[in-house]
């Protein structure tokens, strides 16, 4: 996925645990980032020159340029467009008012990142298809080699209901584990990214991971495109 000095940056400078919030809403899994512990994840990352660098890239609008043109390339066109900058859309709104006309145009879409943990003794995410508002998703292992094992397990999961009436799942209500079946799983592997799009129907999970007693964490980057509210 990234430059391999890079990502050997990236990883050596990866949070310390204590700095996350635990979710277990969503699972057991550990989360710092804009919305999580905000300020422990504005100061992680204003300390530390790679982690600087690369969230200004990500909040670039060429990285979301970039992942759009990927995936228009291999047939997905998800009809959005990377959030214009702000002067520029204020002053479509004024052009646009001045009309008698208040659309101010399609929603862009804009990015962030959120450091994500999740304990090999247990760690999980429960089945769900994400938030409506969240449109591409790209979640990046931040392990070094040699640091996981993967009898633990860890992967991906992308899922099927059993049960027809969970077929729709725009709003993103969760389910239990039992009540899918796991169509595929992407092995957690270092320096790769899972991609996927959010759709009605875009159910995903991290089984609980296997790894009794040991302190191993699965570590990610999980890279969320959003449609501007």
């Amino acid at each position: 996925m990234l430059d391999p000095s890079l990502y050997d940056a990236l990883t050596a400078a990866y949070p310390p645990r204590e700095l996350f919030q635990y979710l277990p809403k969503v699972g057991h899994k550990y989360s710092l980032s804009e919305k999580n512990n905000p300020k422990q994840y504005a100061a992680w990352i204003a300390d530390h020159p790679v982690w600087r660098e690369f969230h200004r890239w990500i909040k670039g609008r060429g990285f979301v340029e970039a992942v759009l043109a990927a995936l228009k390339e291999r047939g997905v066109d998800t009809g959005y467009k990377a959030r214009v900058p702000a002067a520029r859309r204020l002053a479509k709104l004024a052009r646009n008012l001045a009309r008698g006309n208040i659309d101010a145009g399609q929603p862009g879409l804009s990015a962030r990142f959120e450091f994500s943990m999740l304990p090999a003794d247990g760690g999980s995410v429960i089945p769900h298809t994400d938030s409506p508002g969240k449109v591409i998703t790209l979640v990046v292992s931040m392990i070094r080699e040699g640091e996981w094992d993967p009898a633990f397990g860890g992967g991906t999961d992308v899922n099927r209901p059993k049960d027809p009436r969970l077929y729709y799942n725009e709003l993103n209500r969760q389910a239990e584990f039992d009540e899918m079946e796991v169509l595929e799983t992407f092995p957690f592997d270092p320096n790769q990214a899972v991609v996927f799009v959010k759709t009605f129907n875009s159910w995903h999970s991290v089984r609980p991971m296997t790894g009794r007693g040991s302190p191993a964490m699965r570590k990610t980057l999980t890279i969320n495109i959003e449609a501007d509210a």
